[in-house]
């Protein structure tokens, strides 16, 4: 399997009883695989990964892959606190018949973090679970950044097979870009600075917005493959707003908003996390909208 395309970080859907709801699930998905993208992360960020069991997560993936019916690439996000859970959901991933996994760095003991350790734990994570790994650099998350050295040695791992990254240092991408093998892909980790990372060397993206406009979001990577960077360009600027809203501005709740006011399932969020307010759901329903129109008027 090669990182290469474009991928949606989809939420986890939650029914008012605060548990998963696979139906709600099943008519996401029903939409989505109508989407020009090649593929889907599930548990990631935008999941609520950190706030979901080890069950739920493993119910997720088996049913997540089923849902998919072949057409789109699963990538599970498996990351836990210690290395042998990850293994071990990992191994539940790769059972459930996902395609990928997505690792984040250890993060809880941050300071014990060196280069030995890293390489250890990415390297008994892709060594332990039997489907390619992709690396996955959050340090607004996490707090912590995987710096370009200790990525780079893990790019020759046969079973490590890219990075998302993002970081939104353009610099750390195109290094990465540059230096690591060319079988090696880099995903662009938002949609704001999509265009940029395409241009240092990224195989293509997974981004929010991806969940609300797929199709502007692979008019900018076609754009700039065949050389039409004007229109690339100003693709990128227009969907700042929206890919902003419904991410670093609202986050995940935000995105779930944005799901509700388009006709697929947003839902509930997971408490610690708060549901947007009304005033915040109708800011994102006009940011929305206005993108919306744009895309199909003046750069339809």
């Amino acid at each position: 399997m090669r990182l290469e395309g474009l991928y949606a970080p989809v939420p986890t859907p939650f029914n008012d009883r605060g548990d998963i709801d696979l139906d709600a699930l099943s008519f996401n998905f029903d939409r989505w695989l109508t989407f020009p993208m090649d593929g889907i992360v599930v548990s990631g960020s935008n999941g609520e990964c950190p706030l979901l069991t080890f069950p739920e997560r493993a119910g997720l993936f088996r049913a997540s892959a089923r849902l998919a019916q072949g057409k789109m690439r699963i990538i599970a996000g498996i990351h836990c606190a210690s290395t042998r859970e990850t293994v071990e959901l990992g191994r539940e991933a790769a059972a459930s018949g996902v395609d990928a996994v997505l690792v984040l760095p250890p993060h809880y003991y941050k300071g014990q973090n060196t280069p030995g350790s890293l390489a250890a734990y990415f390297e008994t994570v892709a060594d332990s679970v039997p489907v390619p790994v992709v690396l996955y650099n959050m340090p607004s998350n996490t707090g912590f950044n995987l710096d370009p050295g200790i990525v780079l040695k893990l790019s020759s791992h046969p079973n490590i097979i890219g990075i998302k990254d993002s970081s939104g240092d353009i610099v750390q991408i195109a290094t990465i870009c540059r230096d690591a093998p060319e079988d090696f892909g880099v995903f662009a980790g938002s949609g704001s600075f999509f265009l940029p990372s395409l241009a240092v060397g990224c195989t293509g993206g997974t981004m929010g917005v991806a969940n609300l406009f797929a199709d502007a979001c692979r008019d900018i990577l076609a754009s700039f493959r065949k050389g039409d960077l004007d229109r690339a360009r100003r693709l990128q600027l227009e969907i700042i707003d929206i890919n902003q809203a419904v991410t670093k501005r609202f986050g995940v709740p935000g995105l779930k908003a944005a799901l509700d006011h388009t006709g697929l399932y947003g839902g509930p969020v997971r408490p610690p996390l708060l549901p947007v307010s009304q005033a915040v759901r109708t800011e994102i329903a006009g940011i929305y909208d206005r993108f919306n129109s744009i895309y199909g008027g003046e750069l339809s």
